[in-house]
């Protein structure tokens, strides 16, 4: 039997973690997924309204995702996912009127990505992904990483990660990027290997920081920054999500 030292909810999901850090960057975000109609719908979707981020997409009968996050004082985590909702086509019209003009399309891991890839390489903007933990042999994770750009990953899935991240490379990506948690990060692009170091920081809640890392990469990147130089402020944006409780600060004064 284990005591929980603190218990709370917020919002949460990898694709909210991106876009309230890019939102907090002073980026017009639009977040293309798929949400529920339940009371806690409502209050996710007030919440990151609140925060600046545009919701669209569909919208289903029930609950949106939800997950229970059992987190150590280490920062590691079980997930439980307590409900999910159920797929629908998602609006291609919709999704290329707002690819439309897009400084970048970040398609993450779900089902309505996967049918909107196509759409999403034949806009021609630049694709970035995170796939995560991926183990080099998932087939859902393969189409994300055949069409993207920009390749996030972390190493729990692929301990030696340098080959894969060199490969896709010289496939014609244009960087990949693995955060390794306290070791900080690395990322390969045709300069060959970087390496960041991890900002040291008094840790709150692990959780999002990975999206916030992905977040400052994307905004230095469009900046103009270098590798390098995308990679410092990636380990500086990711401070932000560790030193909150929330995915970013924006969701404490956002939550009604």
């Amino acid at each position: 039997m284990q005591f929980a030292l603190e218990d709370f909810a917020t919002v949460g999901g990898t694709s909210a973690g991106k876009a309230l850090h890019l939102s907090g960057l002073g980026y017009e975000v639009s977040c293309f997924t798929v949400l529920g109609d339940d009371a806690a719908s409502i209050h996710l979707r007030a919440a990151l309204g609140a925060a600046g981020v545009e919701l669209s997409g569909t919208t289903v009968p029930g609950p949106s995702e939800r997950h229970l996050n059992l987190m150590t004082q280490a920062g590691e985590r079980v997930s439980l996912y307590l409900s999910t909702p159920e797929f629908r086509k998602p609006d291609v019209q919709q999704f290329r009127s707002l690819a439309t003009g897009a400084a970048a399309l970040v398609m993450d891991l779900s089902e309505t990505s996967r049918a909107l890839l196509p759409h999403a390489t034949s806009s021609g903007v630049p694709i970035w992904t995170d796939i995560h933990d991926y183990d080099g042999e998932s087939e859902f994770h393969e189409p994300f990483i055949q069409a993207a750009s920009f390749v996030f990953m972390n190493a729990d899935g692929m301990p030696s990660p340098q080959s894969f991240m060199r490969a896709r490379v010289e496939a014609g990506a244009s960087a990949v990027v693995c955060t390794l948690g306290a070791d900080g990060a690395i990322a390969f692009d045709a300069d060959g290997l970087h390496r960041v170091r991890a900002v040291t920081t008094e840790i709150r809640d692990t959780n999002g920081a990975g999206d916030a890392f992905f977040a400052g990469f994307l905004d230095a990147t469009l900046s103009g920054a270098s590798t390098d130089g995308a990679l410092a402020a990636a380990a500086s944006q990711a401070v932000v999500a560790l030193q909150s409780k929330h995915l970013h600060p924006a969701v404490e004064t956002a939550l009604p």
